[in-house]
């Protein structure tokens, strides 16, 4: 970065895949620069889904200050939309208190709205959404992935097929304006007044995939199960279509065993980290460091605020 376009504040990005151990780097250049941390995990905010989207500990959260924890509740209708609008209204005062921000989590396109913003959309109409949404009770995942190969098959090359609140967006989009959806995603990139530094942690396959199956088995000895029973009456919401939960609702439903089940969600896990990678891989502002080698840059470096120095 050229140093006579800096600006006076800067936002840390802490980004990866599930369990690669962004939470302790966070934390810790956090204390270092002596401000907060706000997350990007978009499962994470809900405050009846703890143990399945390993929140941080009481520990933890005692450490630093942090933002978008636990904040709502799995009822409430929120998107990546208001997420943007929401840090962004609170980044000023944020910054005058401390010109330093860290963003930890793993959601790509919560990210990116923050970092980049995201293209305006039209508001979609309930009787629509009500429509779509009685179209997947009937018809399933395979349904709306069919709708969308007709309306906007370029959106359907790169959209996340399995999850159904995206597939109902641009269905519903399409369907109220006549006009792809991907046609109306422009990509262009919005200026921020803050600089910003990404940081993406990284470890090799079959490491993460031992700290993905200690961190499986950690949740079901935690209760993830009972966690998930309470949330029986919610498990139609897109919240709740998520690795953890979906596998162990099959489990509620006595269709498979608890360690089918938890072979289900390591599964899962494994593969939502490798698509989590291949999204982060993407930008190639992302600086890649493994935990350790990150943690000890940042203890050596003192002031790492000069985020030059990781240029």
């Amino acid at each position: 970065m050229n140093p006579s376009t800096l600006k006076p504040h800067t936002l840390f990005v802490i980004a990866g895949p599930t369990a690669v151990g962004k939470t302790a780097v966070g934390i810790q250049l956090a204390l270092q620069l002596g401000c907060s941390i706000i997350s990007a995990d978009s499962r994470q905010f809900y405050k009846e889904m703890k143990i399945g989207t390993a929140v941080p500990s009481d520990v933890e959260l005692a450490q630093v200050k942090h933002f978008f924890i636990q904040n709502k509740s799995v009822t409430e209708d929120y998107n990546v939309s208001q997420y943007e609008i929401e840090v962004l209204s609170m980044l000023p005062d944020m910054f005058s208190i401390n010109p330093n921000l860290v963003m930890v989590g793993g959601s790509g396109l919560y990210i990116d709205a923050v970092c980049n913003g995201i293209d305006d959309m039209p508001d979609t109409d309930a009787q629509v959404r009500n429509q779509l949404n009685e179209a997947y009770k009937k018809e399933g995942i395979k349904g709306l992935q069919d709708r969308l190969l007709e309306c906007d098959p370029d959106y359907y090359k790169e959209v996340d097929l399995k999850n159904p609140a995206r597939l109902q967006r641009a269905i519903a989009v399409f369907l109220q304006t006549g006009i792809p959806y991907s046609k109306l995603r422009m990509k262009v990139k919005k200026e921020r007044d803050f600089n910003i530094v990404k940081i993406g942690i990284t470890l090799d396959k079959p490491t993460l995939h031992d700290r993905i199956e200690l961190r499986v088995d950690h949740m079901i000895d935690s209760g993830l199960p009972d966690e998930v029973r309470s949330l029986m009456p919610y498990r139609h919401l897109n919240a709740l279509n998520t690795v953890g939960y979906k596998e162990l609702f099959a489990y509620l439903d006595g269709e498979v065993t608890l360690e089918h089940a938890m072979a289900n969600i390591k599964t899962n896990t494994r593969r939502y980290a490798k698509r989590q990678f291949t999204w982060f891989r993407k930008d190639q502002d992302m600086q890649w460091f493994y935990p350790d080698e990150i943690l000890n840059l940042i203890k050596k470096k003192g002031n790492i605020g000069q985020y030059r120095l990781f240029r």
